[in-house]
């Protein structure tokens, strides 16, 4: 027997029994679903409700009304806000997204670097090169680096994403590193000069490469 609302506010109540059968796998991801008239009869609201029930779980990226199509899943649950995604996730599940997100912004930066980006590029690696920092201001001038790489990369999704990660990632580091310093210092700068030479040398497979090489490092550390 299908559930059917019982209570208020009825369209919020049938957005959940909506979004609750899609999640149990009534509607596969990318199926349509039925006409407003059968639907609704159903959750037993009226078309209206069912209209704005479906207007909430659209804005939640859940489901797309077409028109003249009719209304398709999109996703088979609503995603949690950056925050309290990264809130959750352990170091290591944070770098090897960022491994994703940063070994092709460095491919694209290599590509598609201008030569202020480049001059970005080299003062904030001179700035996380210098001796003497507390640990706080080493990982703020590490993080100023990627994220000069990253905006080399002229892709504003990827420097939304990679600024979503920081907060979570700094605090991080700035822990790790005052337990445990970096094994050597020269060599993991080392390796960071080498993202950035190969960026200026505009070779996309080496800058990928390095970058993955140095975060892969990274996140053995955490392990």
């Amino acid at each position: 027997m299908v559930a059917q609302v019982s209570r208020q506010p009825l369209a919020a109540q049938a957005a959940q029994l909506l979004l609750t059968r899609i999640k149990d796998g009534e509607w596969p991801l990318g199926q349509r679903l039925p006409g407003e008239t059968t639907l609704a009869a159903q959750l037993g609201v009226g078309r209206s409700t069912l209209r704005e029930a479906i207007r909430e779980l659209a804005g939640k990226g859940v489901l797309d009304s077409r028109q003249g199509a009719g209304v398709f899943v999109t996703a088979l649950d609503v995603t949690d806000d950056w925050d309290t995604v990264l809130r959750s996730a352990n170091v290591a599940s944070v770098i090897e997204a960022r491994i994703a997100i940063e070994a092709e912004g460095a491919a694209l930066a290599a590509t598609r670097r201008t030569p202020a980006d480049l001059r970005t590029i080299r003062r904030t690696l001179a700035a996380r090169g210098v001796t003497g920092q507390s640990v706080p201001e080493h990982v703020d001038a590490d993080m100023a680096f990627h994220r000069a790489v990253i905006t080399a990369a002229h892709n504003d999704v990827l420097t939304q994403l990679f600024d979503a990660f920081l907060p979570r990632l700094r605090l991080a580091m700035i822990d790790m590193l005052k337990i445990r310093p970096i094994k050597s210092e020269p060599c993991d700068h080392a390796l960071h000069q080498q993202l950035a030479d190969a960026i200026a040398a505009r070779d996309p497979d080496a800058a990928a490469a390095a970058s993955r090489t140095h975060l892969s490092t990274l996140k053995e550390s955490f392990s």
